[in-house]
């Protein structure tokens, strides 16, 4: 009797040897970290979403690279810029916050308060660069939210400083626009959709539990959002972009997910 079922398109005819992948290891890990992807890359998904040939070391990673970028896709449409993360009490709050960096904290190149000034550029109407005391004399909001890091830990933090979607609207920047891009005083480049600038949890950050944010921290300006993972968040920003063009952040370009959403 002949049968019903079909065999299925979403599975290679022959799975190739694993071992095939093992020079890949480490780009696998850093995707898999916070992808949606959680369970293991298999050759046959590989086979499946690229029709690459994983004997050829570019193919293969051009295909994870491929699954990366679909999980950023999938985070942005499953991400509701309406809908608030959880907020904490005061006595939850990591006095001082927990160090995080590409660098040691010995490294960190301390900012001057007074000659700093946060450029503005792309798709926005008044483009004059901003003093830390314009910065102070905007409106504030206070959060207490859950930092989550990419490598598994986390802390409630209390952070102070004027919405970033508020910030936006008063220089005159097109909402509409896809990206915002952070350059910081730590050579780390970052950037964000447009939807989680515009969040409400979303801040510029000049404070921590009611105080001026120490230099390790971020001092004089950081992005706090309670809606991405840790790494989203750079600190000392010294320029922001409005841009409709993608811009890869520091650890983006080595493999972990745009998106990075929580």
């Amino acid at each position: 009797m002949k049968s019903l079922f079909r065999k299925s398109l979403f599975h290679a005819g022959r799975v190739p040897d694993p071992a095939l992948l093992d020079g890949h290891r480490s780009l696998i890990r850093r995707i898999e970290r916070r992808g949606l992807i959680r369970g293991g890359l298999s050759l046959g998904a590989l086979t499946m979403l690229a029709g690459c040939d994983v004997k050829t070391p570019d193919s293969v990673e051009a295909a994870l690279r491929a699954v990366s970028a679909f999980n950023d896709v999938v985070q942005a449409l499953l991400f509701d810029p309406g809908k608030l993360a959880p907020t904490y009490p005061a006595s939850m709050v990591l006095k001082p916050p927990k160090f995080n960096a590409y660098y040691d904290i010995m490294d960190v190149r301390p900012v001057d308060g007074q000659s700093w000034r946060l450029e503005l550029s792309g798709r926005i109407a008044e483009k004059t660069p901003w003093s830390l005391q314009q910065i102070a004399a905007l409106p504030e909001k206070e959060e207490i939210i859950r930092h989550i890091c990419v490598e598994g830990w986390d802390y409630i933090g209390q952070w102070s400083g004027p919405p970033l979607g508020d910030f936006l609207k008063r220089v005159g920047a097109d909402t509409r626009a896809k990206y915002v891009n952070f350059f910081t005083a730590d050579d780390y480049p970052s950037s964000i959709d447009m939807a989680t600038a515009l969040h409400p949890q979303t801040l510029l950050a000049t404070r921590y539990a009611g105080e001026t944010l120490a230099a390790p921290f971020g001092y004089p300006l950081r992005l706090r959002t309670a809606t991405k993972l840790g790494f989203k968040n750079p600190k000392s920003i010294t320029a922001i972009e409005v841009t409709n063009t993608y811009m890869p952040g520091y650890w983006e370009k080595r493999g972990f997910n745009w998106f990075s959403g929580i």
